[in-house]
């Protein structure tokens, strides 16, 4: 009545963790949350979450649905969501991000774009702009 080709598995999420005292150079992908206590010299690419712990560090680009920073981030910063920074972190480059949290006491010297901003912004450009020529 039941086979074992019909059955599916519920999709778990992989955890990913980079230890304290790795650094690993080059380019990261994958479906599920990454912890960074390491050092990334390269590109992350994650659907899920992606946290840099207290002495973690990324130099590059990282590009992820949510993101938690304590420790430094230098580069091009995609977060589709949630950005939440902690007190601890240091960030610099280009953020690109859905929403932002920022604890007091966080290092925040980066370019930073809300897309959901941006297109209120057009809109509100264009109505101006209607307005003034009616």
């Amino acid at each position: 009545m039941f086979s074992k080709e019909n059955q599916q598995k519920p999709k778990a999420m992989e955890r990913n963790i980079l230890a304290k005292n790795t650094k690993i150079v080059g380019d990261l992908s994958s479906e599920g949350d990454f912890r960074i206590d390491g050092v990334l010299e390269g590109t992350l690419t994650t659907k899920g979450r992606v946290i840099i712990g207290v002495e973690g560090s990324i130099q590059g680009k990282v590009f992820c649905d949510n993101a938690d920073i304590e420790g430094k981030f230098s580069g091009e910063l995609k977060v589709n969501k949630m950005l939440t920074i902690k007190s601890s972190a240091s960030i610099s480059g280009d953020v690109i991000l859905g929403k932002l949290s920022v604890e007091p006491g966080a290092a925040f010297n980066a370019s930073c774009s809300m897309k959901g901003a941006l297109k209120e912004l057009n809109a509100n450009d264009s109505k101006t702009a209607e307005e003034k020529t009616a």
